[in-house]
């Protein structure tokens, strides 16, 4: 997202907290949010893509809330109201074909009206035939959470990628033999099906009561944090969304406090240490095992810079809009130990994993008494981590990233059960050692977290060893 996209989306979370105040902010919210995810969607090499993506996030969350939602949520009118200005901002869009607007709302012009009719009208009656004849019970429930998986796997896996790409660009009367694994740009969609799983499984759980079309699609689509987070959960937004209060002076002050904190962070630390950060090309052209660890660590400060700084300036247009979102970055790089570093890394999505993944698979396993310790601590870390990992692709580099932090964490579980005791025992007779172990913790936490990032930062398995031959002077 370029500093112009981010500038306008401030201005216009400002301008619609002014002008759309008490319960007409929820309807205001709704419009923009959609097309705020049609204007940021890039351009793609299929055609059409760039409209048919956000039209299909649109589908999946009112396809979820229609398989959440019991009958008497048809007879409510904010639901119907939610979905005629949904689909009808769809098709005011559409008709940017016929006019001269290219790259303003859209980044191409979008298909024949007609299709365009017919996708919204396929979208419509499914939902009708989920909310009128299916009761959302468990069965219904999960075969959702696996269909947001089943397009999850085919966005992740570069193979499968390729071959989507392929089919998709023979139903747009395009050679198939130019596909690509990279074709697939669907903008925001993991954190839309992230956002998506939380209330099936909670709806499943009990944990979530009924909520109207419009709160799901406002919170999945959300425009401050749609692309980059933070994970808020339903439960929580729902609070901000139905108490609409005026701008202040004190929530503009912290909301400019933040949006400033966020700029600064992104355009001015993150991109000025990306011209020295570690990549797949300068990696290759640098022998200097120097010089390759001082750009390791400006990829592992460019990259923390940059994310907090996309969850600064999300957090303070969220302020702007009148909601709370959760904070995701508590200076992770300060903290002793590979468990303190997830605690406050991604924090939104550490938490995700830990509620819907980590605990469910760690109560199971305890139901078998023969499973010692260890050995749950091992699974559940290892898996965990793994499937963060392939939350972020489905390639080897991305597993093997995945398992550097599950042993990591499962080495410094056992580590710290063995020498927190002697540890304490030693700081407690000499106080000065407390600061000499917390330094060299941090100093250790950071090399090991720098280089784990390499095998995110670099596309290949063999570019990564090779990476890791220069830094330690055996290449």
């Amino acid at each position: 997202m370029s500093l112009l996209n981010i500038l306008i989306l401030i201005a216009a979370a400002l301008a619609l907290r002014l002008l759309f105040p008490g319960k007409l902010r929820r309807w205001a919210l709704l419009v923009s949010s959609v097309i705020a995810i049609y204007w940021l969607q890039p351009s793609l090499p299929i055609r059409q893509m760039d409209f048919w993506f956000p039209t299909a996030t649109l589908g999946l969350v009112i396809a979820v809330w229609g398989l959440t939602a019991e009958k008497e949520q048809f007879k409510i009118k904010q639901n119907w109201l939610a979905a005629v200005l949904t689909l009808g901002t769809v098709l005011l869009l559409g008709l940017l074909r016929f006019v001269s607007l290219k790259g303003i709302l859209t980044a191409s012009r979008p298909p024949q009206f007609l299709s365009v009719a017919i996708a919204l009208a396929i979208i419509a009656v499914l939902t009708l035939v989920l909310t009128r004849f299916l009761k959302p019970a468990r069965p219904a429930l999960t075969v959702g959470v696996l269909l947001i998986l089943v397009f999850f796997v085919l966005l992740k896996n570069p193979t499968l990628a390729a071959r989507t790409s392929a089919a998709l660009r023979g139903l747009m009367s395009q050679d198939p033999n130019l596909a690509l694994s990279t074709d697939l740009g669907w903008l925001g969609f993991s954190y839309v099906a992230f956002r998506l799983i939380h209330t099936l499984i909670d709806r499943m759980n009990g944990r979530l009561k009924e909520m109207g079309l419009d709160e799901v699609l406002i919170y999945t689509i959300f425009f401050p944090s749609f692309m980059a987070g933070p994970l808020d959960k339903l439960q929580r937004f729902r609070k901000d969304l139905d108490a609409p209060q005026p701008l202040n002076a004190g929530e503009l002050k912290t909301s400019g406090k933040r949006l400033a904190t966020g700029l600064f962070r992104k355009f001015i630390l993150a991109d000025s240490l990306a011209l020295v950060a570690i990549t797949a090309t300068n990696v290759t052209q640098t022998n200097s095992t120097g010089w390759l660890w001082l750009m390791l660590a400006a990829y592992s400060f460019q990259l923390y810079f940059d994310f907090a700084g996309y969850t600064d300036i999300a957090i303070g247009m969220g302020h702007l809009l009148g909601f709370a979102l959760p904070e995701n970055f508590n200076h992770p790089y300060r903290e002793p130990n590979l468990t303190l570093f997830w605690n406050n890394w991604h924090m939104t999505l550490t938490q995700w994993f830990r509620g819907y993944f980590f605990n469910p698979i760690t109560r199971k396993l305890r139901r078998n008494k023969k499973l010692p310790t260890p050995l749950i601590i091992f699974i559940t870390q290892i898996s965990t981590m793994l499937v963060i990992g392939l939350w972020h692709g489905i390639t080897p580099n991305f597993i093997i990233w995945g398992l550097w932090h599950g042993l990591g964490l499962f080495i410094h579980n056992r580590w710290s059960s063995f020498a927190s005791p002697k540890v304490a025992a030693l700081v407690e007779k000499k106080p000065a050692l407390g600061k000499v172990f917390y330094v060299s913790g941090v100093a250790f936490n950071f090399v090991f977290v720098s280089l784990g990032w390499i095998w995110f930062a670099l596309p290949s398995t063999s570019l990564a060893l090779q990476t890791f031959g220069k830094l330690f002077g055996i290449a």
